[in-house]
Formats: C-alpha cells, structure tokens, sequence
C-alpha cells in the first residue's frame, strides 16, 4: 500500500464528473488499498477517487473510527444508532434524500486547513456496490449521511466550497487563492493537476 498525494482545490479533477467503474477494471483493489492508506495518513474521515487523481466513481468512508474515538458529549449528529460506517463505495447513486436540511462544518483534505457550514439533507438511501462488487442499498442519516454526501459530491465534480453561501465563499477567497497557488502546509504531501 502507499500514501498517494491528494489533489489540492483548483485542481480540474475536482471539477469533472467522474466515470462509472466495471468490475474487471485493472488495478482497482490496489487503488482502493491505497486510498485507504492516503486517507488515514492524512487523518481524513473519507477520500474519493478524484482527490487521488482518477477520475471514477469511487470512494471510501470511515467516521466509524472517529465515532469510537468521541466521548458521548461529542457524538451529536449521531442518531437513530447511528454509530458510522467504514465502506469502499463504487458507483454510488443517491436513491433519495429527506427534506430535512441540516447545517455543520464540513472540511476536506483538497481544501486544507479551510471549513466552512454546509446543508445537507439529514437523511438518504444509497446504492452502491463494495469493493468485493457486492451490490448494497442502505440509508444513512445524520453525521454519517453527511460524510458520504461529501465523498458523492467529488464523484459528481462537486467540492464543499461550492455549496457554501456567496457570502461565505468571499470571505474564503483569499485563503483559497493561497491553496491554489499552492501556499498552503499539510502534514500530507499535496498535488496540483491543471
């Protein structure tokens, strides 16, 4: 396994919708071993295939291990036994989604050491297949459907920056301009492709 760099905001792979993957596509269990190194070496909760520089519809989430770290005082969001989820998603499509909106701070590791508050529906059904190609439809909700939104958004060439409000993205401005310009630190090594 190795730790891939992750393509940094302003990139033009974060902005292209991705292509669906076959099940005899060459090389993919390495792909997603390495994604999940990347993604635990960088201390992210999840990692889509488009932030590794391949453009597919692939992405892996684990707020499971972030969920067994909180002590109960930290743990709002979760619900209804929600307790996360560790899963590769390959070819996920949102099924549906509640009407209930929620707002919470999201970051990403392509927009390094930036937040901002998104809303996102509070609840949705998924299908996807797993890494084994196995075919799965589940509904999520709360922190947990948040986290996999997020990762579904990079597969659509959709970053959190752009769901936040005009107002909030202007006030960024300035700090995203740095990270496209790659003035930015990581503990993680960071890429750029044009």
């Amino acid at each position: 396994m190795a730790v891939l760099p992750i393509v940094a905001y302003g990139s033009s792979i974060l902005k292209k919708p991705c292509t669906e993957i076959s099940s005899d596509s060459a090389e993919l269990q390495q792909l997603i071993d390495d994604m999940w190194q990347t993604m635990y070496a960088a201390h992210g909760q999840g990692l889509a295939a488009p932030q590794v520089g391949r453009a597919i519809r692939l992405f892996t989430v684990d707020n499971a291990q972030v969920y067994r770290s909180m002590d109960e005082s930290e743990r709002r969001g979760y619900f209804d036994g929600d307790q996360g989820v560790k899963e590769t998603f390959i070819n996920a499509t949102i099924l549906s989604q509640s009407e209930q909106i929620w707002k919470d701070e999201e970051g990403c590791l392509s927009v390094p050491n930036l937040s901002g508050d998104v809303a996102r529906p509070w609840r949705i059904e998924i299908a996807y297949y797993d890494r084994s190609f196995q075919q799965h439809r589940k509904t999520f909700s709360g922190v947990t459907a948040r986290v996999i939104q997020h990762e579904y958004d990079h597969t659509q060439g959709v970053v959190y920056v752009d769901r936040l409000s005009a107002l909030s993205r202007r006030l960024l401005g300035g700090k995203l301009r740095r990270i496209i310009k790659g003035m930015v630190k990581t503990s993680y090594p960071l890429t750029y492709i044009r």
